[in-house]
């Protein structure tokens, strides 16, 4: 099994920010999680690919099962997601997710977004894990796709 970051690297838990806190996605955040992916369908159908159906037809259940395999991946160091919590976390404002990558030149692909009614947040949110991951994590190049690389930039570097 390959693992994103290396065995001695301690991997953040947690930032912090006036607007909103990262830390990792649980099992436990299925509800908050379900509710900021649920009321933001239109948008994440463009966040993770050039056009997808996700999230139509998620359930409560499948969310469940996709945190309970975010949380095993982030535990194993293959890849690591996080949800953005409001400070005091009454609120899921969305999430970010660190993951391999085949792109030909990156050692990662990053995306994050935030749920329709916080649209405002989605530029700082996007800045400040960008930045986190410059400073804080051990990778050399990450690909942002749909973001700093466009879709057909990103279909061009698959290897």
């Amino acid at each position: 099994m390959k693992r994103l970051v290396p065995p001695d690297f301690v991997v953040p838990l947690r930032l912090e920010t006036p607007d909103f806190v990262l830390r990792p996605l649980l099992i436990t955040d299925v509800v908050k999680d379900y509710d900021a992916v649920m009321t933001s369908a239109a948008e994440l159908r463009t966040v993770f690919a050039r056009q997808t159906c996700w999230p139509e037809g998620l359930t409560f259940e499948d969310d469940l099962i996709d945190l309970g395999w975010h949380h095993k991946e982030f535990k194993i160091r293959r890849s690591f997601a996080y949800t953005v919590m409001a400070p005091d976390e009454p609120l899921c404002l969305g999430c970010a997710y660190i993951e391999p990558t085949e792109l030909a030149g990156y050692d990662a692909e990053a995306f994050c977004w935030a749920r329709t009614s916080h649209t405002q947040l989605d530029q700082p949110l996007y800045a400040t894990f960008k930045s986190w991951l410059q400073t804080d994590w051990p990778f050399k190049a990450v690909a942002y796709p749909g973001r700093s690389l466009t879709w057909d930039e990103v279909e061009s570097l698959k290897s």
